[in-house]
């Protein structure tokens, strides 16, 4: 029964998800939200909270695969620059916990889970809840994003945890 974790990193919103696969294949969600900064706190700061959440949640949850969502492409270099140093530290915390990242780029993952690369949002947001046979689809979307990237990693690796 492994455990996996997926990350949608951000500095201001960090998504993750954590899901477990079960001897029978399915999937079972074991917690998913996100992790949130200030905007009034410097750069420096708002990573530090970052690795310290992310530090805490894999303390507790001990998962043992990860993935991260892969900056592809941004229209903002600004916030490219942002999302890569939050992916910076998320990649630092899972190597302190002896966790290798695995990456996946948003059309990996809605290939993944929806079927289809150029998926919708929402398409992918189905297919998750429905994955995961949840009432509702989960929020915020940084959220399901992450658990979306969790389900891609499990599907890719499937056939190396049996």
């Amino acid at each position: 029964m492994t455990l996996a974790l997926g990350i949608d990193p951000g500095t201001a919103t960090t998504g993750y998800g954590f899901v477990r696969v079960m001897p029978d294949g399915s999937l079972v969600l074991v917690k998913y939200g996100v992790i949130l900064t200030p905007k009034e706190a410097t750069a420096s700061a708002r990573l530090v909270m970052l690795y310290d959440e992310l530090h805490n949640l894999l303390d507790e949850y001990k998962p043992e695969l990860a993935a991260v969502e892969k900056l592809f492409f941004a229209r903002n270099v600004t916030t490219a620059i942002a999302v890569g140093q939050a992916r910076g530290v998320v990649m630092l915390c899972l190597e302190q916990f002896g966790i290798e990242a695995f990456e996946y780029t948003p059309n990996e993952v809605k290939q993944a889970v929806a079927g289809y690369g150029s998926a919708e949002k929402r398409q992918v947001q189905e297919m998750v809840r429905a994955l995961l046979q949840l009432d509702s689809i989960p929020k915020p979307d940084d959220a399901a994003d992450a658990l979306a990237i969790a389900i891609t990693h499990l599907n890719t690796k499937r056939y190396d945890l049996m």
